[in-house]
């Protein structure tokens, strides 16, 4: 039995569609609960200049760059609970990515106002040490290599006396 997919449902599709970015048509599919081929009939029936404006401004939160994020942050600085929601809804987003993203801007401000020095400074030591510790059994390994080619002759030199 084939499914029914509303009108509406249809146009959404294909909007996704034409905006996936680097995503392929099968993962857009699959996110849909679509089949493949069900969708690209749809995208062959109304081509990307057909689909309207919306294609070119809905995007997966993931696909926004960070320059982009940080002028999002910026417009919604100060709005109210309702204006916020209202932006939010233009632009695809919900104010929980808004959240992360500003989370993610502070915590990535205070590794570099910091310089995390202690931390770095301790992670510079435990690599020299590693490095020391590579080294000197890379010697004892030579060492007992050689001293092993040593034997080796030395066996042979002393069979070849005895007899």
């Amino acid at each position: 039995m084939k499914a029914k997919y509303s009108s509406a449902f249809i146009e959404q599709a294909r909007v996704k569609a034409y905006s996936r970015g680097e995503r392929t048509v099968h993962a857009v599919a699959e996110d849909l609960n679509v089949s493949y081929h069900t969708l690209k009939n749809w995208m062959k029936k109304k081509p990307a200049g057909q689909v309207g404006a919306l294609a070119q401004h809905e995007r997966r939160p993931q696909d926004w760059r960070a320059e982009e994020q940080l002028l999002a942050l910026q417009e919604t600085h100060g709005l109210s609970e309702e204006a916020l929601h209202a932006w939010c809804r233009e632009k695809g987003l919900f104010a929980h990515h808004l959240a992360e993203w500003k989370a993610a801007f502070c915590l990535q401000g205070k590794g570099v106002a910091t310089g995390a020095g202690p931390e770095l400074r301790g992670l510079k030591e435990e690599v020299e040490q590693l490095k020391r510790a590579l080294q000197r059994k890379d010697r004892a390994l030579a060492e007992a290599a050689a001293l092993l080619v040593l034997q080796k002759k030395f066996r042979a030199l002393w069979e070849d006396e005895v007899r």
